[in-house]
């Protein structure tokens, strides 16, 4: 993500200015029937291009710029143009909670007043006033651990997105809840009709034989690579080493790979070809399906247990000194395996705790921050892994000694 602000208490960050610093530039040749013509400049409506919808979340930007590729000046029968691809914005833009505090009428209108900040102070104060208690809960003890760590950090959390927030709305990054307002005023988003079904497709690699049965090579994608096959994709490591976007097909959805890039289309239950490049990484971003309730009922998608987390081959994969991070859901008996049990399994030393506070484009939190069922952050632990040092021999100590 980029930093838009650094404070003493933390960064405030945005994924989508990041994201679209990569270069999303894809290459692509036209026939063309006049032999002269000079190199232009073709402006497109992103919405309008219905032959490159499929792309979701992301959506064909400004320009296209077209350049003569000298090979074929004399005879004038293609030209190369460059597509320049962004993530649309509006998926990006949270202009409202997802979740608001059960508060009074009053209160409520007097924060739009307010502004988003002081919103947030009154949403805490009240939060709890204006619930009424229907029946007594009882708490389970992972529900009581979890409030009395969240007891520890309210401060830290509240003080720092303060802190940033104001930051953020000095600077119009963020901006007001009555502006955020005229702003969302016009037309209603529409979301793309196709959904990713990458989760499918990696499920149905698990079931191919090549994977576990064959030592393929990396698959590097060449300059022209419609001869590719889907078999050839569920089947290897891909790579574009090119320092351009790549274009492939999957089960009839297009997805564009960044450049000097590579991806394994699995889970990881088969994870032998990444391990057949026998390349090590300096950094390793773990986000796992944790286990929880919701999860086991809603049956949304496949969570590991705590013993297929630890199997996964980190040591491996790692770089010496290789950066470790791994998001947790706030769930004290998770946050506890990953620093006592997890993390020395793999030899990762810990280094820090960090909380990804999530926030609207006014800074309202996304959840209440007291809500007892989600929270408005997430938590990543940091560390890294230790050299492994040898042990002296038993003959040598003696002699040491002696």
């Amino acid at each position: 993500m980029s930093i838009v602000h650094q404070l003493a208490s933390g960064w405030l960050l945005d994924h989508l200015s990041f994201i679209n610093k990569i270069n999303y530039h894809y290459h692509q040749q036209h026939e063309l029937h006049c032999s002269k013509n000079k190199p232009t400049s073709v402006c497109f409506d992103a919405l309008q291009m219905d032959s490159l919808s499929c792309f979701d979340a992301s959506a064909p930007c400004i320009t296209l710029d077209s350049t003569r590729n000298p090979e074929n000046d004399d005879e004038g029968n293609c030209e190369m143009f460059t597509e320049k691809y962004v993530f649309r914005p509006e998926l990006f833009n949270i202009t409202k909670p997802y979740i608001t505090a059960p508060i009074h009428k009053e209160h409520q209108q007097s924060n739009e007043k307010e502004g988003p900040m002081n919103g947030v102070k009154k949403e805490i104060s009240t939060s709890v006033i204006g619930k009424k208690r229907k029946r007594c809960v009882a708490f389970n003890q992972g529900e009581l651990d979890a409030m009395e760590y969240h007891t520890k950090i309210r401060q830290l959390i509240f003080d720092g997105s303060f802190q940033l927030i104001q930051e953020g709305l000095r600077s119009g990054f963020l901006y007001p809840l009555v502006e955020n307002q005229d702003k969302c005023s016009g037309k209603p988003i529409i979301l793309p009709l196709e959904s990713c079904s990458l989760s499918e497709l990696c499920e149905m690699a698990k079931y191919l034989p090549s994977l576990n049965n064959m030592e393929l090579e990396t698959l590097q994608l060449m300059e022209d690579d419609t001869s590719v096959t889907e078999q050839d994709l569920f089947s290897r490591v891909v790579e574009n080493k090119f320092s351009f976007s790549k274009m492939i097909t999957l089960m009839g959805q297009k997805y564009l790979l960044p450049p000097k890039s590579s991806f394994l289309l699995s889970d990881i239950s088969c994870m032998q070809p990444l391990l057949n490049c026998r390349k090590k990484f300096d950094l390793i971003v773990i986000d796992p399906p944790w286990q929880n309730k919701s999860v086991k009922r809603s049956n949304r998608y496949s969570y590991l247990s705590s013993l297929q987390i630890k199997q996964i081959p980190i040591p491996e994969l790692a770089a010496p000194h290789c950066l470790v991070v791994t998001w947790v859901t706030n769930r004290q008996k998770h946050l506890r395996f990953v620093k006592e049990e997890l993390y020395p399994s793999w030899s990762v030393e810990m280094l820090a705790e960090w909380h990804w506070v999530k926030i609207t484009t006014s800074g309202e939190f996304v959840f209440p921050l007291d809500s007892l069922h989600k929270k408005p952050y997430e938590v990543l632990i940091l560390g890294r892994v230790q050299e492994k040092t040898a042990l002296p021999l038993r003959g040598s100590e003696r002699l040491h000694k002696n």
